[in-house]
C-alpha cells in the first residue's frame, strides 16, 4: 500500500500534525468538531477569494473538445477497443472531435492534479470531466464550474426526476449525471462458490486473509461498514459512530486482511488474482466478467450498498464550453444512452433509455444494474452531504488510517 503523505495541503498538513503529536483519531476528530467554523473558513478560502471569471469560449472557431472520465465508463469496439462507437457518432454528426480521456483514477488523486489550476481559473487539459456527487458540490463551493447553458442541452429535458434538484446544484444549474450506480461487494466465485451476504462475512473469511480490496471513495467504504452497524448513512451521524466505522477499516489494515485500498484500478488486483474479494462498483464486476470470463459475482449486501452519481462538470478555464453542452446533449438522448448503458452497466440517468434498451437486447430490462427496481434501490442509500468541516474531518480521519498513522 502507498505510505505517502496526500497530496491535498491541508489534508497532509492535518496528518502531519497528528503524527507529530501522536493524536489518536478520536483526538482529531475532537479537534476537528471544536474547530469545525475555523475549518469551514479554511474549506471556503480554498477556492480563493477572489471571484473567478469563465474562459472565454472558442468553440464557435475550434470544433474539438477533451472529455476526462473514469476508465471502463463508455462504449467500446468489439474488434478495436481505442473506438468508442457513440463518440464516432457524435463526431460524424456535429463535426467536433472528441480527444476521450481516462484520467480519473478516484475523486481525490485527480483533484489534486488540477487544484492548484483551478484555483486560479486556468485550464486544467479538459472541457469536461465527470466526477462524483461529493466532489462535485466541492468544486461548485469554491466556483471552479461554468453554469450550464440549457438551451445548448434541451435533451436535458431527459433527466430522471429524482436527480433534476440535487442539494448540492438546485436545478442542475452547474452539473448533469453521466451515470450513477452502487458500491457493494464482489468475490472470486469460483474460489467462493457460496458467495457472501455482508463485508464482515468477508472480511472474517479465513481464506481471505490478505485478498480482500477496498475503495479510496471513503464514502463507499466507511459508508458500507456504516451500514452494517446499522448506521444510517444518508442522514447526519456522529463522530463517534464515524470512528467505530474507521476502526473496523484501521484493524483489518493492520492485521494483513485488508491487502490493498485503491481508486479504479482494484479491478488490476482482481483480474490477476491478487484480491478475490472487495468492496467494488457494480458495473465494473460485468465489464471484467465480459473481458475475463464469469469469474466474479457482484451484490448489494444485506444491510445496503450505497447509491452515487458521477456528473458532467465544466471547468471555469475550459474553453470549449459549447462544444462540451452539445456532447452532454448527444448523450441524453434516450437512444444513445441506452447503447451506453448496454456496454458500462451502470444505471442510466435518461428517461426512455429503458425502452430504447430493450431494443437492443430484452434482458436488458430486467439488468438490476441498470434499471434497478424499487426493491433493489431500497438496498441502497445515498451518503449524505458533509458540511466543509466534517469532509476535511473525515477525509483526513480516512486518510490517517491508510497512512497507518
Amino acid at each position: 500500500m502507498n505510505r505517502s503523505l496526500p497530496e491535498d495541503p491541508l489534508v497532509r498538513s492535518l496528518v502531519q500534525q497528528a503524527r507529530r503529536a501522536q493524536l489518536s483519531r478520536r483526538a482529531l476528530l475532537g479537534a476537528f468538531g471544536g474547530g469545525a467554523a475555523a475549518l469551514a473558513l479554511a474549506a471556503c478560502s480554498a477556492g480563493g477569494s477572489t471571484k473567478l471569471t469563465p474562459a472565454k469560449d472558442i468553440s464557435s472557431t475550434d470544433k474539438s473538445m477533451i472529455w476526462a472520465n473514469w476508465p471502463a465508463y463508455l462504449d467500446v469496439d468489439d474488434k478495436d477497443d481505442s473506438k468508442h462507437p457513440t463518440l464516432d457518432a457524435f463526431t460524424s454528426s456535429t463535426g467536433i472531435k472528441v480527444d476521450y480521456r481516462e484520467d480519473v483514477d478516484d475523486n481525490n488523486s485527480y483533484y489534486a492534479k488540477v487544484k492548484d489550476q483551478l484555483a486560479l481559473g486556468k485550464d486544467i487539459g479538459c472541457d469536461t470531466v465527470c466526477l462524483t456527487d461529493w466532489m462535485v458540490s466541492r468544486w461548485i463551493r469554491f466556483g471552479y464550474t461554468q453554469e450550464l447553458d440549457h438551451s445548448r442541452i434541451p435533451n436535458a429535458k431527459n433527466l430522471s426526476p429524482s436527480l433534476q434538484n440535487v442539494d448540492f446544484d438546485k436545478g442542475r444549474k452547474q452539473s448533469l449525471p453521466w451515470q450513477s450506480g452502487f458500491a457493494g461487494i464482489c468475490w472470486n466465485k469460483e474460489q467462493f462458490p457460496n458467495g457472501f451476504t455482508s463485508v464482515d462475512e468477508i472480511l472474517k473469511e479465513p481464506k481471505l486473509k490478505g485478498r480482500v480490496g477496498v475503495l479510496s471513495e471513503m464514502r463507499d467504504t466507511v459508508g458500507l461498514i456504516l451500514l452494517e452497524q446499522g448506521v444510517d448513512i444518508s442522514k447526519n451521524f456522529s463522530d463517534s459512530e464515524f470512528e467505530k466505522a474507521l476502526d473496523v477499516l484501521k484493524k483489518n489494515i493492520s492485521d494483513g486482511v485488508i491487502r490493498n485500498v485503491k481508486g479504479n484500478s482494484y479491478l488490476d488486483d482482481l483480474t490477476n488474482g491478487d484480491t478475490l474479494a472487495a468492496i467494488c462498483w457494480s458495473g465494473d464486476i460485468t465489464l471484467i466478467n465480459g473481458e475475463n470470463g464469469d469469474k466474479w459475482e457482484f451484490a448489494i449486501p444485506d444491510a445496503g450498498g450505497t447509491l452515487w452519481s458521477d456528473n458532467y462538470l465544466i471547468p471555469i478555464g475550459a474553453r470549449h464550453k459549447a462544444n462540451a453542452e452539445k456532447l452532454m446533449n448527444w448523450y441524453y438522448d434516450p437512444k444513445i444512452a441506452a447503447e451506453v448503458a448496454a456496454y458500462v452497466n451502470y444505471i442510466t440517468p435518461v428517461v426512455g433509455a429503458k425502452e430504447e434498451a430493450v431494443k437492443i437486447d430484452p434482458d436488458l430490462a430486467d439488468n438490476q444494474l441498470i434499471f434497478p427496481d424499487d426493491a433493489t434501490l431500497a438496498k441502497a442509500h445515498v451518503f449524505h452531504t458533509l458540511t466543509p468541516a466534517q469532509d476535511q474531518s473525515y477525509s483526513s480521519a480516512f486518510q490517517q488510517v491508510l497512512l497507518g498513522a
